[in-house]
C-alpha cells in the first residue's frame, strides 16, 4: 500500500436524523435531483412559446419518479440478482436492502413518458426531449451518493489519484463513482442543455442522451469493479457495458433519423 494514496474515511451514510426518521445521503441525492428537475422544468415551461404548463411538469416528474423506482428495482433484480430473486421472490420488493439499476430505471422512465404523453396528448419524443436535459443533475448527485456510501468502487489501480476503500481491501482503486459524476452529471448536463438552447429537430436531444450516457457508462465500466456475482462476459465486457451498447447504437440511429427523417419524430417539429 502506498502512503501517497488517500484512504476513504467511511462517511456516515445517514445525512440527517430527526428523531426516528433517518435521511440517508443516497435518498437525499435523489431528492436533490428531483428538485432540480422541477425547478428547471418549471423555468422552461414559463418561457414564451413553451408547449408546457407547470402542472404538466409536476405531473411528468411524478410519472418519471415512479418509473425510476419501479423500473430501477426491477432492472437491478433481473439484470444483477436474478438468482437471488429465484431463491427468494420477495427480494424484489425489499428496496430497503439496496440495489437500483440505471438501465432498468431508464426503461421505467420511457414507459412513464409514453403513458404521460397519452394522457396529455403529447408525442413520446416531445416529452423525452423536454425532460432529458433535466436528468443529468440527478444522475451526478446519485453518483456522489454512491461515493459517500463507499460503494460501487473501481478496479485496483496505481494512478496517483487512486483511493483505498477499506471495505474492498487495502489496495488503491479508481474512484469510478467520481468519474461517473463528472461524465454522467456535469458533462452530460452541459451537452444536453447546450443542445436544448439550439432548438434542434425533435428527437436529437433524446438521441444525444442515449448516445452520450451509453458511451460514458461503457468507458467507465473498464475501470469500475465488475459485479462479483456476474464477473465479466467473454473475460472482457461487464453487464453495464452490455446494457449500454444498445443505448449507444439506438442513440446514434436516432440522431441520424432526426436529421434525415424528421417526419418520423413529429413532422420536423423543433424542441420546445
Amino acid at each position: 500500500m502506498s502512503d501517497s494514496h488517500w484512504v476513504f474515511p467511511g462517511f456516515d451514510p445517514i445525512a440527517i436524523e430527526l428523531g426516528p426518521l433517518a435521511v440517508h445521503w443516497y435518498g437525499l441525492m435523489y431528492l436533490l435531483g428531483f428538485v432540480f428537475a422541477w425547478w428547471l422544468g418549471n423555468r422552461r415551461a414559463a418561457q414564451p412559446g413553451s408547449e408546457w404548463t407547470k402542472d404538466q411538469v409536476s405531473d411528468v416528474l411524478f410519472y418519471g419518479f415512479l418509473g425510476v423506482i419501479v423500473g430501477g428495482r426491477l432492472g437491478y433484480v433481473l439484470f444483477y440478482q436474478f438468482d437471488t430473486f429465484l431463491a427468494d421472490p420477495v427480494y424484489l420488493i425489499k428496496i430497503w436492502s439496496g440495489g437500483m439499476s440505471f438501465h432498468g430505471g431508464l426503461v421505467g422512465v420511457l414507459t412513464a413518458f409514453w403513458l404521460f404523453g397519452r394522457k396529455h396528448n403529447k408525442t413520446f419524443f416531445a416529452v423525452a426531449d423536454f425532460i432529458a436535459p433535466l436528468i443529468p443533475f440527478g444522475l451526478g448527485a446519485g453518483r456522489l451518493g454512491n461515493f459517500i456510501n463507499g460503494e460501487l468502487w473501481g478496479r485496483v489501480t496505481d494512478v496517483p489519484w487512486g483511493i483505498i476503500f477499506p471495505a474492498a481491501g487495502m489496495l488503491p482503486r479508481h474512484p469510478s463513482q467520481l468519474y461517473q459524476f463528472a461524465l454522467e452529471g456535469v458533462v452530460l448536463l452541459i451537452i444536453l442543455n447546450l443542445a436544448w438552447r439550439a432548438r434542434p429537430p425533435r428527437g436529437v436531444i433524446s438521441g444525444l442522451f442515449l448516445l452520450c450516457y451509453g458511451s460514458f457508462r461503457f468507458l467507465v465500466e473498464f475501470v469500475r469493479q465488475p459485479d462479483a456475482q456476474l464477473g465479466l462476459y467473454l473475460d472482457f465486457f461487464s453487464m453495464g457495458q452490455l446494457l449500454s451498447l444498445p443505448m449507444m447504437i439506438g442513440g446514434a440511429l436516432m440522431l441520424w433519423a432526426a436529421c434525415r427523417r424528421p417526419h418520423w419524430f413529429g413532422n420536423g417539429a423543433k424542441t420546445a
